[in-house]
């Protein structure tokens, strides 16, 4: 079989594979998305975050309280996004928050919010990346990584970071779905099929993602926001890192964090069991949570 022969199947099996994944799409709703309601005119993605805000620490509250975490406090929010979180942090009674992302649209986003919020003098916007925090060592209380860990390029690097810039005593408090979440891929805006990523191989995926973002509107902002190519221009999804617990659970111990409170949540009570079998946990929790202090 010659090399033209070998590319064409390799094409069909391709395409093969894109079709049996969209045909199934068909079968599932998708989950609710920022990215779908700010399309359809409903809500802007940083209104959507500033609605979901207490949602986003409701799992540290098992341990510490809402005052504990922010009255009175400087904070840092890591992966901000449009700030609608970090300004319903704003809200619960900080001396300041900075929201840091990577992304320079969300800063006219978060700003117009915090002044439809009348929280402009407790926040700021910072574009910066995570892994080299252009603030000064021993500055922040408290530091949020809300849904941020599986995002970031470098989270040893990111976690030493947010260590050099706790004062003594600061706390940081990270929670994110593992990687086998059953939206773990974080593709649900387009693709509704839980655990397709288990399901599929990633270049199928990044087929079917990109044939359905040419549906929408935004679709090419999307495909930029989500894929990018390697040194050899290969495709790959950019905008995680495939953060499992087993990974998580191997890179804080490098740090010179002490954990103080550690929970790895179900995606339903019923299923707890199944968090428990070390083969099917990773698929089973829905959210690790942890919270460190320096």
């Amino acid at each position: 079989m010659n090399i033209l022969m070998i590319r064409k199947k390799k094409f069909e099996m391709r395409e093969f594979k894109k079709n049996i994944c969209k045909s199934l799409n068909r079968f599932f709703s998708l989950p609710v998305h920022p990215f779908n309601l700010e399309q359809d005119g409903i809500k802007t993605y940083a209104e959507w975050q500033f609605e979901k805000g207490e949602e986003t620490i409701k799992f540290f509250l098992a341990h510490v309280t809402i005052k504990e975490m922010f009255e009175d406090k400087i904070a840092l929010d890591v992966g901000c996004g449009a700030g609608g979180k970090t300004l319903y942090y704003a809200s619960c009674g900080v001396k300041k928050i900075y929201g840091i992302d990577i992304i320079p649209r969300y800063r006219e986003d978060s700003l117009a919010l915090a002044k439809e919020k009348n929280l402009i003098d407790k926040f700021e916007f910072v574009l910066a990346d995570v892994s080299s925090l252009p603030f000064e060592d021993d500055m922040f209380d408290t530091i949020i990584m809300n849904d941020a860990m599986e995002h970031i390029s470098e989270p040893l690097e990111a976690l030493n970071e947010c260590y050099r810039v706790l004062k003594s005593d600061g706390k940081l408090y990270i929670n994110f779905p593992p990687y086998y979440h059953p939206y773990g891929a974080h593709l649900s805006d387009l693709i509704g099929i839980p655990w397709v990523h288990i399901l599929f191989d990633s270049n199928t995926l990044i087929g079917v993602y990109k044939d359905l973002a040419k549906c929408v509107p935004d679709g090419e902002e999307r495909v930029k926001f989500r894929i990018s190519k390697d040194e050899e221009g290969r495709e790959f999804f950019s905008y995680i890192n495939k953060m499992t617990i087993k990974r998580f659970k191997s890179i804080y111990p490098n740090t010179r964090f002490s954990l103080e409170y550690y929970r790895e949540v179900p995606l339903r009570d019923f299923l707890s069991a199944f968090t428990k079998i070390p083969i099917l946990k990773e698929c089973f929790t829905k959210m690790v949570v942890a919270i460190f202090k320096k």
